[in-house]
């Protein structure tokens, strides 16, 4: 008990004192609205702007930073913690701590690439479907509904077992599936804007409909879909490590948190917690997005404190 309250406290001092360093920085880094913006955020917002910039920066430094090569077998199977393998070996003797910081760069790309796609796919459509209306509006919404009906992990295992698991198929088929949710939300937005008097007098102006949307449209309903962007990004991410747990997602031999887990998990019989490592690096970066996300959505909707 005594060292769960413990850990508790430890945690939320971590949080206040990473969030203070980060926004304290990030005010002094920056000018005018941006700076304002930073000075006003909560401790939990700076401190998940730190972990995120954290993770980018391991992804993109990824083969510089880690002690050996992506695939390298540098000793015998699980090997433990030592100042050589500072997190040990892996079931075929591949340095942990190199696949992690490799893990970074691979699942956390595909996933933002995976959410990029979706919210394209989803936005263009949700908007279009908006100020169109009529049969066109019909027709993607219940597409959309019957989509939306089975359940999402299901239909992805179902479509990657079909077509297999690439990483290009893996994408395409998350996009697709994570593009409805993202189609309702931009719908449901622009319904809202559409029916404004200004959206009708850009009609009378002769606006064309690409530029309706983009020009008059699209800029209102940023604030919501931003938020989104990141709440979706945790869906996607979080999807895509149960795939690779599942044996459907990222394949080996490219280093994926989720795969590492299913690999290693015969160790936690042993009392061994590196297996909890990718978990916990899958579990941060989720709570991290969480935090920044909250703030965007209590600034996009006005509130003051």
């Amino acid at each position: 008990m005594l060292i769960a309250i413990f850990g508790v406290v430890a945690s939320v001092a971590i949080i206040i004192s990473v969030g203070w360093l980060f926004r304290n920085i990030a005010v002094k880094l920056t000018h005018g609205a941006t700076a304002r913006a930073f000075r006003t955020a909560p401790l939990t917002a700076g401190f998940g702007a730190a972990i995120i910039l954290l993770y980018i920066a391991v992804a993109v430094l990824a083969p510089a930073i880690a002690p050996y090569s992506e695939r390298q077998i540098v000793g015998a199977q699980f090997l433990s913690w030592s100042s050589q393998h500072l997190f040990g070996t892996d079931s075929l003797g591949r340095d942990m701590l190199t696949r992690l910081i490799f893990g970074a760069r691979n699942t956390v790309g595909i996933a933002f690439i995976a959410t990029a796609l979706a919210f394209t796919i989803g936005t263009v459509l949700g908007l279009l479907a908006a100020t169109v209306g009529g049969w066109l509006d019909q027709l993607l919404s219940r597409i959309v509904d019957i989509l939306m009906g089975i359940p999402s992990l299901i239909f992805s295992l179902l479509l990657l077992t079909i077509f297999g698991t690439s990483i290009i198929t893996l994408v395409l088929v998350i996009a697709t599936i994570d593009s409805t949710r993202v189609f309702r939300l931009a719908r449901s937005v622009a319904q809202n804007i559409v029916v404004m008097d200004y959206i009708e007098a850009a009609r009378l102006r002769g606006e064309g409909l690409w530029r309706l949307i983009t020009r008059e449209i699209l800029p209102n309903a940023m604030a919501p879909l931003i938020a989104e962007f990141g709440l979706r990004f945790c869906f996607v991410f979080l999807t895509i490590s149960a795939l690779s747990f599942l044996g459907l997602g990222i394949q080996p031999p490219t280093a994926d948190w989720g795969s590492m887990v299913r690999e290693n998990a015969g160790l936690i019989t042993f009392g061994d917690i590196t297996p909890l490592l990718p978990a916990g690096a899958i579990a941060l970066l989720t709570v991290a997005v969480n935090f920044v996300v909250d703030w965007m959505l209590h600034r996009a909707s006005g509130l003051k404190e």
